[in-house]
């Protein structure tokens, strides 16, 4: 660790329900300090206003509301947002606005942040919010980040930040393989209590393992064992409605004997009648605020990559793996990158390898490339294999036989690489354990940060290049380099695309935005829709989805017209507005590229 890492202070996991575990600390600390590094933006700047009121909300009125809520929540836990912004990093994320932020970083601001403890104090802020008709924004961690982190949609909402005060594991069930979780659980701090207690069991985790385990499941995340889908591994929820109202779904709505839970709660994800479980997922019809999830028992594993040298493999590839996802040959759902993403986690950025404005040259990218462990090539699969090693073995034969058809494609274990190679943290996060890693990647540039395109395809060849030559063309125009991450399953692709722009350059922030249009607009022209979006292009995203007459909006819509009468609870949050906005300009279209001011439009 550098003299100025080791003097770089990171929060722990035991002082703060966010902080970064004991085993990471240096590597947190070292990260932190790259980014210090690449970062020319003050820490803070003044505000240009005080607060950001609620709309339609006095001073006079909002300060009444406040004083209220302290006195039902205590002091401590209401803060009014009137201090200067700190965009912070991964491990110090704000929860008062978008610390990537795409607009005016004042822009996309809350009122206040509130502090629930418990259940009951949820439905009391829900309560106090319809009362005075402030419309509240409700968050587990605020590490959304690329998808519009802890901002409101509603510039002035008050932010309800779960996680701090409601960060328990409630239950790990080892017999059963489960566990129930409240906001503020992160894959971190779940993963080291499960190593605590020395169960064999693993925890499913993205790329990064600071996010709320019950948030990222919400917003239907994706990790990379055979428990991937973590909305469809959640098994039961605890919801606060929009009226102050609480439920619980699946066999939860049973009650247990003697006042208990029912035991039946994390074994079955369904109970007697409609699964009403969907409709919290993406939506703004309710607060989570517990969540079983089922856990995947401990096995053998195996993670390895192969490398591909042209761009013309693309197709072939993914049509070699669709028959191997379908028949489970593959163990998990890969990662299909392209090598320009070495180049970024292994440290380097932009201006390292490129004189001047503009994205770097395949040439410059070729050179780099060739000067990294894998060598130069075009496309990076990394997979991972479960179960006894002859199992292993018997699977990564045939595997092998699949790609080695495609000339030039080379085999690596992580035992053939350098101890620090990105393999190793695949390894890592493919046996359930959650890294730092995939953080160094936004030094790209200075002030990095992201916006992520998210369209879905079919797992074919034609249908993935389609995708891909929107994509590719589109970054071209817009003079950024493409960073993709493909998660291939055997019918569906998370086409992921990282647009990462500097923060301080309002010039880029526009590249962006446009770029992001023009994506969604083609995608969807050809049937591929985005699977989730930042949420200042929800509005866009969700009119996409306009199958006869926008049927599904309008069902939407009329969920959110009979559950929340008022439009208190995330108001825009995926498209869906209430009635009392809905059509009042707040809609943000294809043509909406100036995002300096967030609020109603002629």
């Amino acid at each position: 660790m550098t003299t100025q890492a080791a003097s770089v202070i990171v929060p722990t996991l035991q002082e703060r329900h966010s902080g970064t575990p004991a085993r990471l600390g240096e590597i947190a600390a070292a990260a932190k300090s790259r980014v210090l590094e690449n970062r020319t933006l003050p820490t803070a700047q003044p505000r240009k206003r005080s607060v950001r009121l609620p709309p339609g909300v006095s001073l006079e009125k909002f300060e009444e509301a406040v004083k209220e809520l302290k006195g039902a929540l205590g002091a401590e836990n209401v803060e009014v947002n009137d201090q200067p912004l700190v965009d912070g990093w991964y491990m110090e994320h704000p929860n008062t606005h978008d610390a990537f932020h795409i607009t005016d970083q004042e822009e996309l601001v809350s009122s206040a942040t509130i502090y629930p403890g418990s259940t009951e104090e949820v439905q009391s802020t829900v309560r106090w919010a319809n009362k005075f008709g402030i419309p509240v924004y409700p968050i587990s961690i605020g590490r959304n980040l690329g998808y519009g982190g802890a901002a409101p949609r509603v510039p002035g909402a008050a932010v309800i930040d779960l996680g701090r005060r409601m960060h328990e594991i409630v239950n790990i069930d080892a017999e059963n393989a489960s566990c129930v979780v409240e906001p503020g659980v992160t894959y971190y701090k779940l993963y080291e209590e499960i190593q605590n207690r020395k169960l064999p069991l693993w925890v499913d985790t993205p790329d990064l393992g600071g996010g709320s385990v019950l948030g990222n499941a919400i917003d239907r995340g994706v990790g990379y064992t055979p428990y991937g889908d973590h909305f469809a591994n959640h098994c039961g929820m605890e919801v606060v409605l929009p009226n102050g109202e609480v439920l619980r779904t699946g066999m939860g709505a049973m009650p247990g004997p003697n006042g208990a839970d029912n035991p039946t709660w994390q074994s079955f994800q369904h109970a007697f009648g409609p699964s009403i479980d969907g409709i919290f997922s993406q939506s703004n019809f309710g607060i989570v605020t517990k969540m079983g999830f089922q856990l995947m028992p401990a096995t053998e594993h195996q993670s390895y990559c192969f490398t591909f040298p042209k761009d013309e493999d693309f197709e072939q590839i993914v049509d070699l793996i669709r028959p191997l996802a379908q028949s489970r040959v593959l163990g998990n759902v890969p990662q299909l990158r392209q090598v320009i993403q070495e180049l970024g986690v292994a440290g380097h950025r932009r201006a390292d390898l490129h004189d001047g404005p503009g994205p770097l040259t395949q040439e410059e990218i070729s050179a780099a490339a060739s000067k990294l462990p894998l060598g130069d090539c075009t496309w990076i699969f990394y997979g991972c294999q479960y179960g006894p090693p002859e199992s292993i073995k018997a699977q990564l034969d045939v595997i092998k036989a699949a790609f080695f058809q495609i000339p030039g494609a080379k085999f690596f274990l992580p035992s053939d690489l350098p101890p620090d190679h990105y393999l190793s943290d695949r390894a890592l996060v493919c046996s359930g354990v959650p890294v730092l890693r995939d953080l160094d990647w936004l030094n790209w540039e200075p002030n990095g940060a992201h916006l992520f395109f998210s369209p879905i395809a079919p797992t074919r060849g034609k249908d993935a290049r389609k995708v891909h030559e929107i994509v590719a063309a589109a970054h071209k125009r817009y003079g950024f380099n493409l960073f993709p991450t493909l998660c291939v399953a055997g019918r569906e692709i998370h086409y992921i695309t990282n647009i990462i722009y500097d923060r301080a350059d309002p010039e880029a922030k526009v590249r962006a935005i446009k770029l992001m249009r023009e994506m969604i607009t083609e995608c969807a022209a050809l049937g591929f829709g985005e699977y989730r979006t930042h949420l200042l292009f929800a509005d866009q995203v969700a009119s996409t989805y306009n199958w006869n007459n926008s049927a599904l909006m309008t069902f939407n819509e009329t969920l959110k017209d009979a559950l929340d009468p008022n439009g208190i609870l995330a108001p825009g949050r995926n498209g869906i507005w209430p009635k009392q906005f809905r059509g009042k300009g707040w809609e943000l279209g294809a043509d909406a590229i100036d995002l300096t001011s967030i609020g109603p439009r002629k």
